[in-house]
């Protein structure tokens, strides 16, 4: 027998045994779970906030988004390189989050009929105008977009395209529906809507953009599209 085998060495520790209630083992008490909240959303969430605010104080101070580099917004917001790119792959990406947080959000859709819809639509078509006209940094963010193609190209297909296509679904609703004649394009309809409402708030600044102004727009391009004798 080896030495090993022969010395027994300092006594294993005693672990605790499982309680026997009647000759049966008592199932062990169950693991903590592993799904539970994740910890630090609020953290995070604010370092988001922090990022995008560093973002916004640069715009103001006149920064084109050419100068803008992910070291400099990362010391503007007091955050290192590699947090904000643990959550944007790139200054663009971030810039369309900018955009996101300076505008008003979509609103829900009542889904009481094509043409409500299409009015609250186009009164948050609206407000977005009010709102670049009002605020230096949404002029400065809209300015910098039409400035860099790359930029445009993100945000059109982040934002833009996501609104026009819910503003399409709601058209072929109301077509299906019987609102609007069968024949209509919808694509085509749908520019003639969002058209007034993007000439007054964009390419005329000084154009008015009264309360009723979506209604206005919607009930006067109904009126020639609405199935015949309705």
């Amino acid at each position: 027998m080896s030495l090993a085998e022969e010395s027994p060495g300092p006594p294993a520790p005693e672990t605790e045994r499982p309680a026997v209630e009647g000759g049966t083992v008592a199932a062990p008490a169950p693991a903590p779970a592993l799904d539970r909240p994740a910890r630090g959303r609020p953290r995070s969430e604010a370092l988001e906030r922090a990022i995008i605010e560093g973002v916004m104080k640069l715009l103001e101070e006149g920064v084109p988004f050419a100068d803008l580099s992910i070291e400099r917004i990362a010391r503007t917001a007091g955050v290192g390189k590699a947090t904000i790119y643990r959550r944007w792959s790139g200054k663009e990406e971030l810039f369309v989050d900018v955009v996101r947080a300076a505008e008003p959000p979509d609103p829900p859709l009542p889904g009481t009929s094509m043409r409500d819809d299409l009015v609250v639509l186009l009164e948050a078509l609206r407000q977005r105008g009010l709102r670049s006209r009002a605020s230096a940094i949404m002029h400065n963010v809209y300015a910098q977009m039409h400035a860099s193609p790359k930029l445009w190209a993100v945000y059109h297909s982040t934002i833009i395209q996501p609104r026009r296509h819910k503003a399409v679904e709601v058209l072929r609703r109301g077509q299906r529906d019987g609102e609007i004649s069968p024949d209509v394009d919808v694509e085509l309809l749908n520019d003639l809507f969002t058209g007034p409402m993007l000439l007054r708030s964009v390419m005329r600044p000084d154009g008015d953009l009264p309360e009723d102004l979506a209604a206005r727009i919607v009930d006067t391009v109904l009126e020639g599209v609405r199935p015949q004798g309705s």
